[in-house]
């Protein structure tokens, strides 16, 4: 809305500072600093009243040292998270940028599903929550949404160089750099990291049988979109075990996938780094920024001890936000080696259980490969105490983040 105010200031009256806000960096540094004080100070009475409403989690006895000390602490505080991300996200965006209206209705969407899940748990007795097949439903139909608008969407688009480019000379860097593109046009073109003809077409799944097939390459896209999504969040979700590890996890994550969508947006950049040029997904930075600045105001209380935990209405929703911001930036591919700590837990406790269910059915008694799973429960059982366990996360979390933005030059 402050967007809109000090662009109709610029233009009409020529207000002295207004045409700050045509940048992105600017607006962005504002949407960090304003979520990161709403959740820092609002925080503290959201919990408040979080507690005064008996939203306590109630805490199983898995034989996990300090677990029962936690009981009745305040969750849901996935709800600081959602309004200190969108509130500065309405002020200094442009609201009607596809992708900004992409990333709002999943911030959304998924927070809806993380709170029934939460309000079933704690104020219906119901330890369960919300039955998982109906939390899958709401996963396949954000999906289903997100992989319809961004395959049907007319600015859904990328642009590509033209096979002879102009030149011109860039002079800060004394370069030529090349500035001649193809209009912009739809396309189910992604990126494959380590490759040095790094993209690839979801539409060539179908179109090597006859190139006719192409309008359908939605059979192939949208599924696909479908899984990013429901992988990513409930690895958010399994993450959110100890204090602190899924909101840090979380937020080098995205400052990773804000220098990719700063680039991406980027014609100069995304050209000289040779990274697919994508028209108006630079806006989704300040929706970043926003998301970050949440999540780092949001470790002021969840940091050990907690007091405040963030529910599964926080944890599905990152994993939401940040599957939904790797698909616009066509870096879903990335995923595994960006979102690796997710990756590790998701595996974790499948192979716990499959090895579990192997072993039982041909020794007649189930064996583990871990002490516990997810994984952060194995090292927990081993002694170690959780802060430690979460700052080592957080510094293979850094390494995994360095490596994927190396990705940009390492072809």
């Amino acid at each position: 809305m402050l967007y809109y105010l000090f662009e109709y200031l610029e233009k009409q009256y020529q207000f002295p500072g207004a045409s700050l806000f045509s940048f992105i960096t600017f607006r962005a540094a504002l949407a960090i600093m304003v979520s990161l004080l709403i959740s820092v100070v609002y925080g503290k009475k959201i919990i408040g009243m979080l507690r005064n409403k008996q939203m306590g989690e109630t805490i199983r006895d898995l034989g996990l040292k300090g677990q029962v000390e936690k009981a009745g602490t305040p969750t849901m505080g996935g709800i600081i998270i959602i309004l200190a991300t969108i509130i500065p996200v309405l002020l200094f965006t442009k609201l009607e940028n596809i992708y900004i209206i992409l990333l709002i209705i999943t911030t959304f969407w998924m927070g809806t599903i993380g709170f029934m899940d939460d309000y079933l748990k704690i104020k219906k007795k119901n330890k369960e929550g919300l039955a998982g097949k109906f939390k899958i439903i709401g996963q396949v139909g954000l999906g289903i949404i997100i992989g319809s608008i961004m395959y049907f969407h007319p600015q859904v688009t990328i642009k590509q160089e033209k096979a002879i480019p102009t030149e011109i000379i860039d002079t800060n860097s004394k370069r030529s750099i090349s500035a001649d593109f193809n209009p912009e046009m739809k396309s189910t073109k992604t990126t494959i990291p380590f490759l040095k003809n790094n993209e690839l077409d979801y539409a060539d799944f179908i179109t090597w049988i006859s190139p006719e097939l192409s309008k359908y390459a939605w059979i192939i896209f949208i599924p696909l979109i479908i899984i990013v999504i429901i992988s990513v969040s409930n690895g958010a979700n399994l993450t959110d075990g100890i204090d602190g590890l899924a909101a840090g996890s979380s937020a080098i994550i995205t400052l990773t996938l804000a220098i990719f969508a700063w680039i991406s947006g980027n014609i100069i950049f995304s050209d000289y780094l040779n990274v697919m040029y994508i028209p108006r997904i630079g806006e989704t930075v300040i929706f970043i920024a926003a998301f970050t600045g949440a999540l780092i105001g949001f470790l002021w209380y969840n940091t050990y001890p907690a007091q405040v935990f963030m529910g599964d209405t926080g944890s599905l929703t990152i994993g939401g936000i940040i599957a939904v911001i790797a698909i616009t930036t066509r870096k879903e591919l990335l995923i595994p080696l960006l979102c690796g700590i997710f990756l590790i837990e998701n595996l974790s406790v499948m192979l716990q259980v499959g090895y579990f269910k192997f072993t039982k059915k041909k020794y007649g008694e189930g064996r583990r490969i871990f002490l516990m799973s997810p994984l952060h429960h194995h090292y927990q059982k081993k002694g170690i105490h959780e802060s430690k366990i979460v700052t080592r996360f957080w510094i293979v979390g850094i390494l995994l983040a360095v490596v994927t933005v190396i990705t940009l030059k390492l072809r």
